[in-house]
């Protein structure tokens, strides 16, 4: 889906409490990693509650391209047979990722660090976003840049070296994509590729690595061992393997916020992800006040996984610290949601990496507070958002920007304010969240197209 045809506007209003149980998606993360890792892979790998979103779907098309085999079996459950660490041949066409910013920036590593010349590209979102982050060290360990737009952007076409060069790379900003990227090249090193990251970020990389075989070494780095010094050795034999997709909190994170700020709601979130460097929305509510009980906590795919019991309540506002945005970064725009029906200042710190997501998401999230009568400013990157424990008043028209989040943010705004709250369109709700609306809807939530 590259966002030509016609926009999907979407209307939000408050109605009944919302009841039932629910299982979000598959986890994104996890779900272009289990694709990539597959291809990298000597032999099968079977994956099971796949997400199967256009981001995904587009990272898969890539694999396919660079020579995996891929099937789908059934809903949510795929087999890749893939080639193996140096086995990947050159694609045919251009790889279009369509809005996906990880499967883009993550396929890069793989590409620009093995022998294989691919184009990437994607959608009018896409083309806007920085991939210099991404290059620079991709550049240090053999990749050559053969064409791009400016600032390093998509369109742009990469060739990697015959063996990658193993490098320590010290991250710029805390970034999962550009630690992923430099490790998924550091496969083809002949040697030990380090990423040195002054706070963690999230560590699915590493966890789906060991999992398929590779030796990954990871320990504490700097002031109060706060960051994290990972070691990967370079040429090992991936192994195909059973991989179960937990479910993904960043989409959990709509129906939880809603059920919080709808009068009256009792909702079961089942099968979320509960690893530590991805909780930080959790953290956050549990910090306001919100009613979250973790329940039948279980392993599942190397993952912490729990049901979530959530009951409607009442919020204050808290001061949300800098060093937790890697934890919650795609989470602040329903945050901000939530803060807009709690009694007091929530201040988030430490937004700069929001401005470079999908769309400009501080400024969207700023918009649309402002277009629906919820008092906030900005300070710098920090988020200032002013609630008085009531419904907000609504009543606006959001641009989403192309973004997904944004989208789904403003529509659970739209589910507990006083007027009902339009988004400009939905249809890349998609790429992250397919059944979001039919989700919604079966909870008792209102959203007419």
């Amino acid at each position: 889906m590259s966002h030509t045809s016609e926009p999907q506007p979407l209307t939000a209003s408050a109605g009944s409490p919302l009841r039932g149980a629910l299982r979000p998606p598959g986890d994104k993360s996890i779900s272009h990693r289990a694709m990539i890792l597959g291809l990298l892979s000597i032999g099968e790998t079977r994956i099971e509650g796949l997400l199967e979103g256009d981001d995904v779907l587009r990272t898969a098309e890539a694999a396919r391209a660079l020579g995996a085999g891929i099937d789908r079996l059934g809903e949510g459950r795929w087999v890749v047979r893939g080639v193996g660490i140096g086995g990947m041949t050159d694609p045919a066409g251009v790889l279009d990722f369509g809005n996906a910013g990880t499967g883009s920036r993550l396929m890069m590593g793989v590409v620009g660090g093995q022998d294989v010349t691919a184009t990437f590209d994607g959608d009018a979102s896409l083309r806007k976003r920085p991939m210099r982050r991404i290059l620079d060290p991709l550049i240090r360990m053999g990749t050559q840049v053969l064409s791009e737009e400016e600032g390093g952007r998509v369109p742009l076409t990469l060739r990697g070296p015959r063996e990658a060069i193993p490098i320590t790379y010290e991250t710029p900003v805390a970034s999962a994509q550009i630690k992923s990227a430099v490790l998924l090249a550091g496969l083809n090193a002949p040697g030990t590729t380090t990423v040195i990251e002054a706070a963690a970020t999230r560590d699915h990389s590493e966890r789906m690595l060991r999992l398929f075989g590779a030796e990954v070494l990871v320990s504490p780095h700097g002031p109060g061992g706060h960051g994290r010094s990972i070691a990967l050795t370079g040429q090992p034999t991936l192994r195909g393997t059973d991989v179960i997709v937990p479910a993904d909190p960043s989409s959990a994170a709509f129906p939880l916020v809603a059920a919080l700020i709808v009068p009256g709601s009792e909702v079961t979130i089942q099968g979320v992800m509960m690893n530590p460097l991805r909780i930080g929305l959790i953290t956050t509510l549990l910090e306001m006040g919100a009613d979250i009980e973790r329940r039948n906590e279980r392993d599942e795919g190397g993952e912490t996984v729990a049901d979530l019991h959530v009951r409607a309540s009442r919020l204050k506002g808290v001061d949300v610290p800098a060093e937790r945005a890697p934890a919650m970064i795609d989470e602040y725009p329903v945050l901000a949601v939530a803060a807009a029906f709690a009694e007091g200042v929530t201040r988030m710190n430490g937004l700069h990496e929001l401005t470079v997501k999908e769309s400009d998401r501080l400024a969207a999230v700023a918009d649309g507070l402002r277009e629906n009568g919820v008092t906030y400013r900005i300070e710098g990157d920090d988020l200032i958002v002013e609630g008085d424990g009531s419904a907000a008043r609504g009543g606006g028209t959001v641009a989403t920007h192309l973004d997904h989040r944004i989208a789904m943010a403003f529509l659970v705004m739209g589910l507990a304010t006083q007027q009902p709250v339009t988004v400009d369109d939905g249809a890349m709700i998609a790429t992250s969240f397919p059944s979001f609306l039919p989700t919604m809807r079966a909870l008792g939530g209102r959203i007419a197209e």
